[in-house]
């Protein structure tokens, strides 16, 4: 009985190790996963905060939860499962669905870079007209739609990490990444929006130092929120040009990525961040180019030419 007894304690022993173990790869897979899409990351967290401008104080955070609940509604509910139904049942699929989704963040970025050179634009007009219920509710679906295409970059980053890995370890590894990003870049886009309110009760304290912080605060935020909504859209174009180089030199047109690549080449001498620059700046430069052929067309085809 006693024998029988130990026997059954190492069996449970051994099951538990295993368990164990395979948390162990699974957060493992996470992590990496999550590092991978780091850099689309910053791009998320750049585009969100051009969504609340112009926004009355108390509906800035509310604001900021319903994109928040979208993105982690594209993640869970659409990303996760078609990311795990088509890595194992149409894999060749993903890539050109990718350049889909980057053409568009190449032609949203290129829209909106046209909206804030001509800022008199009828689309410009009609949105300052709308009601604030209604104008809310289109920059939240506006947010929710890119939020979907960065959100799909991510997943599928994270879903090449771990693509050797058990479809069940896939899947939680990819759902922790989903929870995690978007607790980071909300919560991020949460304090850079009400980074002014801070700064008004900062100011209102009787120490010298920390009223002038914020002071600072105050006066520095509406041009960090316009510098940041230069980024945003930047990001936007830098990521879906990227996108698109990337999938073009996987079905073999190499000559973007060559370009790219040779420009990069020849700043490799100033460092990881004139590489760096070269990149986006490269990829950018094609994404707002796609971008804007795609605008024309689309403004000819429904006879509104800019």
């Amino acid at each position: 009985m006693a024998g029988g007894l130990f026997a059954l304690l190492d069996d449970v022993a051994a099951i538990a190790k295993v368990a164990a173990a395979s948390l162990d790869d699974t957060a493992a897979a996470a992590a990496k996963a999550s590092a991978k899409a780091a850099g689309v990351v910053v791009d998320d967290a750049a585009v969100t905060p051009r969504y609340v401008v112009g926004f009355a104080a108390d509906r800035e955070i509310p604001i900021v939860a319903k994109i928040a609940r979208g993105s982690l509604k594209n993640k869970l509910v659409f990303l996760l499962p078609g990311a795990i139904a088509l890595s194992y049942f149409l894999p060749l699929a993903i890539t050109p669905l990718l350049m889909a989704g980057g053409a568009f963040l190449c032609f949203e970025g290129a829209e909106k870079l046209w909206e804030k050179l001509t800022p008199e634009d009828e689309a410009a007009e009609d949105a300052a007209e709308m009601d604030p219920v209604s104008r809310e509710n289109s920059m939240v679906a506006g947010a929710v739609r890119t939020d979907m295409i960065l959100s799909a970059e991510i997943m599928a980053i994270a879903l090449g990490t771990v693509e050797d890995k058990p479809i069940g370890e896939q899947a939680v590894a990819l759902a922790v990444v989903a929870l995690g990003i978007t607790a980071l870049v909300y919560g991020a886009v949460a304090l850079i929006v009400k980074a002014d309110d801070a700064g008004v009760r900062l100011a209102r304290m009787n120490n010298g130092a920390v009223a002038a912080l914020g002071r600072g605060l105050v006066s520095g935020m509406p041009p960090f929120l316009g510098l940041l909504a230069w980024v945003g859209l930047a990001a936007m174009l830098w990521v879906g040009g990227h996108i698109v180089i990337d999938g073009l030199n996987k079905f073999g047109v190499h000559q973007p990525h060559e370009w790219l690549h040779g420009a990069m080449h020849m700043v490799e001498a100033g460092g990881g961040f004139a590489t760096w620059a070269a990149e986006a700046g490269g990829s950018g430069l094609f994404g707002l180019a796609l971008g804007g052929v795609i605008a024309a067309v689309l403004h000819r085809f429904h006879g509104k030419p800019h």
